[in-house]
């Protein structure tokens, strides 16, 4: 099969993915091999390749947005056929045994492996997962537009959830990526006012589509204070700027897995009650809820479409937020 891996942690524009052919992965009896129709790029997978996060499995291929086709199964497999649409998210396994795991917080689990990042992920033509940690995708989403939901989507979905936005109220997000573009449309769904604060002219035009009733940078005032906030930028410098628009108890939700330093904040920003949390990867009942979310609403994604051989060049695009409509996305098969 075609693959792009990544060899040396370096900046994007030395292309370090190359696309090699490699034998295609054995599954064992609990493991499903999948024929990969999509994948989506994220801000994360830029951050494993740049080296902003460790290296852990060096060579790895990237990618945990995987949509795909079952291809084969393994002996002791139950919850799929061969032929099932199905995806695969940036949580790849846990131990199930640790004091998190047994507290119902398996994304915080002691032993947690992750897709593209300690095993291989979905920027190639088969990628493989236990069964336990794959799920069966609605049919009336294609393959393409399914992909961000499985990170950019989970990972908004959760850290609404963490922001704990009630209807009705003001929430403000920033930046508008992927992940943005699919919380907007369940703040929405929830009967919420959306606040938009990002530099890029061609987003803040998304999000006006999409419903925001206000749109600026982060410097600017809008003209309310928001009950909640949400930063997907990964720039610590938005805390301070999120803080000072932010009502008396609210939350600030931190959406990124990572972020610049965060700097030196009065303490008159936090007080009366306000809350700053970040969020940690996802759990599989937060997947299950935002397919079924997906289907009710439903959900629909802004997409620009790639092949694997520009892998490099999306992802030059994403880093300096030039992906056209909310997510990048491989096309595979």
């Amino acid at each position: 099969m075609k693959a792009a891996i990544l060899y040396n942690q370096q900046p994007i524009e030395n292309n370090p993915l190359k696309i090699e052919e490699i034998e295609i992965p054995q599954i064992n009896e609990n493991e499903i091999l999948i024929k990969v129709n999509a994948c989506g790029i994220c801000h994360t997978d830029l951050h494993i390749i740049e080296g902003e996060l460790p290296p852990v499995k060096m060579p790895v291929i990237p990618g945990h947005q995987i949509v795909g086709i079952v291809e084969k199964i393994g002996g002791k497999v139950t919850k799929f056929k061969v032929g099932d649409k199905v995806g695969v998210p940036w949580l790849h396994s846990t131990c199930g045994k640790c004091e998190f795991c047994k507290r119902g917080k398996e994304n915080l689990c002691n032993n947690a492996k992750f897709t593209g990042y300690h095993v291989n992920g979905g920027f190639a033509e088969y990628s493989k997962v236990s069964e336990d940690f794959a799920y069966r995708l609605p049919e009336n989403l294609s393959n393409l537009n399914i992909a961000p939901l499985l990170c950019g989507g989970v990972i908004g979905y959760r850290a609404l959830k963490l922001s704990e936005i009630k209807p009705g109220e003001r929430l403000g997000l920033y930046g508008f990526g992927a992940s943005a573009h699919i919380v907007i449309q369940i703040a929405l769904y929830w009967n919420c006012e959306v606040y938009v604060f990002t530099r890029s002219e061609a987003h803040r035009t998304l999000a006006s589509k999409l419903g925001a009733v206000w749109t600026g940078r982060a410097e600017d005032n809008p003209p309310k204070k928001m009950h909640t906030s949400i930063i997907f930028a990964p720039a610590g410098y938005l805390v301070r700027e999120a803080l000072r628009v932010l009502e008396k108890g609210g939350t600030i939700a931190l959406a990124g897995i990572y972020m610049t330093p965060i700097p030196e904040i009065d303490y008159s920003l936090i007080y009366h009650e306000r809350k700053i949390t970040s969020v940690a990867n996802s759990t599989r009942e937060d997947v299950i809820e935002l397919l079924k979310l997906a289907k009710e609403i439903p959900l629909k994604t802004e997409i620009q479409i790639f092949s694997l051989e520009e892998v490099n060049k999306a992802l030059q695009l994403l880093k300096r937020s030039e992906i056209k409509g909310g997510a990048g996305v491989l096309k595979i098969h």
